[in-house]
């Protein structure tokens, strides 16, 4: 009788055990990003989706015109003069880089300041093309932001920063970027969190709806965030020990070598 009542509480220490380490998962704050934000739903980019310049933003600025001397005074690299005592502006001198400033501003030669936050790319090139007008006839101004990039965080195959190569992106394209959702990402709660005069701003989207589409949100600008939440199943097997099996398994042996012995 007293064999049989130890064998009963080594097999129910075996079970107990076995419950503990198969059941011993992380909970969901443990693992889950940005769990408190406060989310806002009314992120509006406009109807154009056109990008506005912020701080922090590198522009390239492309000048050319008819006449290259009237050209020079306005590069930051110096011109060279070349055999023909003619003045070498091919377009790796013409492209110039500048940074915006934490007040918006970039200082361009001869023309001093110039207010490049919250103008589009189409809007600050006419600003500067009828500044240089001033000085030089029919000017080509081109300008291109170059470091216009999307983090993508989360349960996706390929987390990252990437830079956009053009001026317009979408949720569904930034999700491409990476690789698409993994089996464990949520598609009801993808978390945007972007910056807008200088305050972070939230704002949720179900993948599920086709009206994702229509969101005020959906095309995304420079320096967006984006975060797909793991599902419970993710969630759980993330503190998961991949030797619970074999500790298992030899606790069993144990535990059958000893209710022989006892019996």
């Amino acid at each position: 009788m007293k064999s049989t009542l130890t064998f009963y509480r080594i097999k129910k220490a075996f079970i107990l055990l076995s419950i503990i380490l198969l059941g011993s998962c992380a909970s969901k704050q443990e693992i889950v990003y940005f769990q408190d934000e406060p989310v806002n739903n009314e992120i509006t980019l406009g109807n154009n989706y056109a990008i506005a310049f912020k701080p922090s933003d590198m522009v390239t600025i492309d000048i050319s015109a008819q006449d290259p001397e009237a050209v020079a005074p306005f590069l930051l690299t110096p011109v060279v003069q070349n055999t023909n005592n003619s003045l070498d502006l091919n377009r790796n001198l013409r492209v110039q880089s500048y940074l915006i400033d934490v007040n918006g501003n970039i200082e361009f030669p001869v023309l001093g300041t110039l207010k490049m936050q919250g103008l589009s790319r189409i809007e600050a090139t006419e600003m500067l093309k009828a500044k240089l007008t001033e000085y030089i006839k029919a000017p080509i101004v081109n300008i291109r932001l170059i470091n216009f990039t999307v983090t993508i965080l989360g349960a996706v195959n390929k987390p990252g920063t990437f830079t956009v190569q053009n001026e317009r992106i979408s949720l569904s394209d930034a999700l491409g970027l990476a690789g698409d959702l993994t089996i464990y990402g949520k598609r009801d709660n993808i978390l945007l969190i972007r910056e807008i005069d200088g305050q972070k701003r939230y704002a949720k989207f179900n993948l599920n709806s086709v009206n994702v589409l229509n969101s005020p949100s959906y095309y995304l600008t420079q320096n967006d965030v984006i975060y797909v939440e793991p599902n419970n199943a993710r969630v759980r097997q993330s503190s998961y020990n991949p030797n619970n099996g074999v500790i298992i398994s030899a606790i069993a042996t144990l535990a059958t070598i000893a209710a022989i012995l006892i019996k």
